[in-house]
């Protein structure tokens, strides 16, 4: 039987969460810097390379490089299989659609989240979650608005983008129980590292940093590594389908940073969703908080 979490226990997610929402959405705009110069392959090799050097001078520094091992190697290959995947679609879709669009699309994960959760993790879905969930997802149709006419292969990669990042969700969530921190990212940016160079040099050219964006490539590395951690530790104190949904709250600022930097049109489909979304968030805390009184 799964034990409820205690409201600290939320508190502390969702400041994890929190900290993962800033580092997608700086991810987002050096993503977009970097379009024209790196092909989403050679973005993802040079991002990991930067994680690797971080992951092991924290690892080293702490002294907690001893706990890698390969255990469970096999979910760690698959998870990572998944999140580049997913990732690599994500930047893809980045610079072909509006980034209300990318997000919103994005946001569809914890619909699979709370599908896979409760078949593969034993959580259990509450009427008060489902409802939340379904609620959610209904915000973001109002953002995406999709029809034939936004039917775009940045449309789809964005769209398949979230089912990869669900798998990577749920097993993350499996990988907390029993590795460490320090594992899960160490894995992450050795076999992303391996990814990037087969799938970014098969064709014997990899476009190096120049002095334009090498401070981007830093920006994606960093906030890359910090998202994962940030969902790793939100994960390792609370269940995924009060984790997910809490990433909602990424939806308003994405709106407000491409009015911002790359004047898209806000509309009130876009408000109204967010609204919704924001609503969605509160029930299913709301609801999960007051378990703990």
């Amino acid at each position: 039987m799964t034990q409820t979490p205690q409201r600290p226990a939320i508190l502390t997610a969702a400041l994890w969460m929190s900290g993962s929402i800033v580092s997608f959405t700086l991810m987002a705009i050096a993503g977009r810097a970097l379009a024209s110069d790196m092909d989403t392959f050679e973005l993802m090799l040079w991002r990991s390379v930067i994680g690797m050097i971080i992951v092991l001078s924290i690892g080293g520094a702490a002294g907690t490089l001893n706990q890698v091992n390969t255990r469970d190697f096999g979910k760690h290959m698959l998870r990572n299989i998944a999140h580049f995947i997913g990732q690599n679609l994500w930047f893809f879709a980045l610079p072909l659609i509006p980034l209300a669009q990318v997000f919103a699309l994005e946001f569809t994960v914890p619909v699979w989240v709370m599908i896979l959760a409760a078949l593969f993790l034993g959580e259990k879905m509450t009427q008060t979650r489902i409802m939340a969930v379904l609620l959610g997802f209904s915000g973001i149709l109002l953002v995406a608005r999709p029809d034939t006419a936004t039917i775009s292969p940045g449309f789809i990669a964005a769209a398949f983008a979230a089912i990869g990042f669900a798998v990577t969700t749920i097993l993350t969530k499996q990988m907390t129980k029993g590795d460490s921190i320090t594992k899960i990212m160490f894995w992450l940016v050795t076999l992303q590292t391996a990814f990037g160079l087969v799938t970014a040099g098969y064709d014997g050219q990899i476009t190096l940093p120049s002095l334009n964006t090498a401070p981007w490539l830093i920006l994606v590395g960093i906030c890359g590594l910090l998202a994962h951690f940030c969902i790793a530790r939100a994960l390792a104190v609370a269940p995924a389908m009060i984790v997910s949904p809490i990433d909602f709250a990424r939806l308003p600022i994405i709106v407000v940073v491409g009015i911002v930097l790359y004047n898209e049109p806000l509309q009130w489909t876009a408000i109204l969703g967010a609204l919704i979304i924001f609503a969605a968030n509160y029930l299913n805390i709301l609801s999960e908080s007051r378990k703990m009184t």
